[in-house]
């Protein structure tokens, strides 16, 4: 089981991200726009840098669903290994079972 202080602290990026993660896509555009001025960029860069730093996508990490464990965990399924293989065993996982040869 995670820390609960990691846990929260992604929930908290993810709730940045989504109130932020339109204003801050905006920003970007401006500054990489062939189009816009000298001023508009540098404008945009001060106003992107003003933004909350875990407002940034790239800075959340992917976590177990059930567990919170921050390593090991399948997209697909938003299960750590440990807790997929759990969950393979009793069946929960669709379309998925363990190996026999």
């Amino acid at each position: 089981m995670a820390k609960t202080s990691m846990i929260n602290r992604e929930i908290k990026r993810k709730k940045l991200n989504k109130q932020h993660g339109a204003k801050r896509l905006a920003l970007k555009k401006i500054i990489s726009s062939t189009t816009a001025s000298y001023e508009e960029k540098i404008e945009a860069a001060t106003k992107l840098q003003k933004l909350p730093r875990d407002s940034s996508e790239s800075r959340q990490r992917n976590r177990c669903a059930l567990s919170g464990r921050s390593r090991g965990v399948y997209k697909k399924f938003g299960l750590g290994r440990n807790m997929l293989r759990k969950a393979t065993m009793n069946g929960d996982v669709p379309g998925l079972r363990k190996a026999s040869w």
